[in-house]
């Protein structure tokens, strides 16, 4: 009797410990198959988070069921899928800006896409963005723009999605040059001694009566940006300047005022006249 007492004593300790095992494995099992996670903090976004992570928004928005225009909330905690990126090709994007945007040397861009013709990329298509394995310092792999990087410019997560939200109800439908090129004037603005000193003072001031940009007139100014003014707003602070220093744009189909007409004229982009 005795023996068998002991018998089923180990008999139910070997299954407890099987029992236990099994489930740190499936714990383990679970924690790899949802890959790394993200507590949300005051001020971030997903194109923020896309960046850091080495992702897009719609990845992780797809990874969290998101949907647009993916709100996220403070404590909130994400899901970041791991592995390569994606990037969806944009109208006037090159491999150069992809580099430039994500900190990936352009050699390794070419290498996890072969075939692909690098001097003819269409928009829509899909370019695979490889892990960080050559990452270049970011100081070494940023534009300029009078001395400045987008590092220095010091914007809070706010500020970037104001002049996000301004690119993309200025110029939502126009070529991806000419939105880079709205938030480079929002930007030579700022450094004008003509303009305020912030970026919230430039987009919202009001001269003799005019505001500067219509959609904070009329509201528009409060829909949520796409990725791609987001990109935009980056690139621009990286130094890309298609606007040639400009420091205002208008439409001539939509505007009847003769003041912006008579300013000299640096570029003309899609349905925009840039001026300064």
């Amino acid at each position: 009797m005795e023996l068998r007492r002991l018998f089923f004593r180990g008999t139910k300790q070997k299954v407890a410990i099987f029992v236990i095992l099994g489930l740190l494995i499936l714990f383990l099992e679970e924690g790899i198959a949802q890959g790394a996670t993200h507590r949300v903090m005051p001020g971030d976004n997903l194109w923020l988070l896309a960046r850091r992570y080495n992702s897009t928004v719609q990845e992780i928005a797809a990874a969290n069921n998101l949907s647009s225009p993916w709100i996220i909330y403070p404590e909130q905690v994400l899901t970041i899928p791991e592995g390569e990126g994606v990037h969806i090709i944009q109208k006037g994007e090159t491999l150069w800006h992809l580099s430039i945007r994500y900190n990936i040397d352009l050699q390794d861009i070419l290498k996890a896409n072969p075939g692909i013709d690098p001097y003819y990329l269409l928009p829509g298509q899909k370019i695979v963005l490889p892990k960080q394995s050559s990452q270049k310092p970011l100081s070494s792999n940023l534009a300029s723009r009078g001395g400045r990087t987008a590092t220095s410019w010091g914007f809070s997560a706010q500020e970037i999605d104001l002049l996000a939200r301004l690119v993309h109800s200025e110029s939502a439908g126009e070529p991806y040059i000419g939105q880079v090129a709205v938030a480079a004037t929002v930007l030579n603005r700022l450094e004008s001694h003509l303009y305020p000193n912030t970026l919230s003072g430039v987009i919202n001031q009001v001269i003799n009566g005019y505001y500067q940009y219509s959609p904070v007139l009329d509201g528009r100014i409060n829909l949520p940006a796409g990725e791609t003014a987001y990109n935009a707003v980056y690139d621009a602070l990286k130094g890309w300047d298609p606007s040639g220093n400009a420091l205002g744009f208008y439409n001539p189909k939509k505007t009847g005022n003769q003041w912006v007409r008579q300013q000299q004229v640096t570029t003309v982009i899609g349905n925009h006249v840039f001026f300064r």
